[in-house]
């Protein structure tokens, strides 16, 4: 049977899912897709039966229905992305390959034929947002931004649209810091000199896949006398949560930035009901899938 494990953002905090997200995988060696982003951590495995209610929760996944962000796009290439590594990786079973590949198809029918995503708010737009309600003049600040992916490139493009001249981006790997930041008109820094990156910067946006705390209290200098504003859109956590409480520093985690999208939020139930009524449709066709190899497997016997 294709089993599954997950964290539901809903029942833990973030702080929480960091701590589970390391105990989710099955037994070493067990062919298995990990979906890994900033609001889950997913793993499917096995052979055999497909559970409907598993079903179902992956393809509302595929559709951004279980997104934080309801609608957001952003959830269809990190499925992709996932299926794909685990392809290259190992010889995943045949319910396990329609499964996935049903459910980037559910994301893509839902896409195409709803307008759930029409005004679907991502976290590099509600992160401007917050910016411009925190009415900072972005001509005159400057603004650090750690990490290079897409969502960055995606801050990036808000920001500069609004009017930011002056951003530094850093990153490990300073050659991909150097063509993104190119490209916006930008500064490239290596991720060693975020010390004095940190000096410099009034805002600063953290979104690296680094596994551990990246920016820590002992990083700012203590003679700093401005105000900061951070943003941590990272899973696990770029900065330090204890950040937060130094002097002049305004921190915002994940949950923070959904919480002020939420309040935000205008969405009709109407393209909800629509991508669900999608979802069915689906599902009757995999169950159809199912039924079929299970009567060829008979007729073998």
């Amino acid at each position: 049977m294709i089993q599954s494990k997950l964290i539901d953002r809903s029942v833990y905090s973030l702080e929480e899912r960091e701590r589970l997200s390391a105990n989710i995988l099955p037994a070493e060696g067990t062919p298995h897709i990990l979906l890994a982003t900033c609001n889950r951590t997913e793993a499917y495995w096995g052979d055999g039966e497909i559970p409907d209610d598993l079903t179902r929760h992956l393809f509302r996944v595929a559709a951004g229905l279980e997104s934080s962000l309801i609608g957001e796009r952003a959830i269809q290439g990190q499925l992709k992305q996932a299926y794909v590594k685990a392809q290259e990786r190992y010889n995943l079973s045949s319910p396990l390959n329609r499964l996935f590949q049903t459910a980037m198809h559910v994301g893509k029918r839902v896409r195409n034929e709803t307008q759930i995503a029409a005004g679907a708010i991502s976290h590099s737009q509600v992160t401007a947002d917050m910016l411009r309600d925190h009415h900072i003049d972005l001509k005159n600040k400057v603004v650090g931004i750690i990490g290079v992916n897409k969502l960055t490139e995606d801050i990036l493009k808000y920001l500069t649209a609004r009017g930011a001249v002056n951003i530094y981006l850093s990153n490990r790997n300073i050659d991909k810091a150097r063509s993104l930041a190119a490209r916006y008109g930008g500064h490239a820094m290596g991720l060693e000199l975020k010390r004095d990156l940190l000096r410099v910067c009034h805002v600063l946006i953290c979104a690296t896949s680094a596994p551990h705390a990246i920016v820590r209290p002992d990083d700012f200098d203590d003679e700093r006398r401005r105000e900061m504003l951070l943003f941590d859109l990272a899973f696990p956590r770029d900065i330090d949560p204890t950040v937060g409480q130094l002097p002049g520093v305004t921190l915002y985690n994940l949950e923070d930035i959904e919480r002020f999208a939420r309040r935000n939020r205008s969405l009709r139930q109407g393209e909800v009901a629509a991508a669900e009524r999608i979802i069915d449709e689906e599902m009757e066709k995999l169950a159809e899938w199912q039924d079929m190899r299970r009567r060829l497997s008979a007729c073998r016997q």
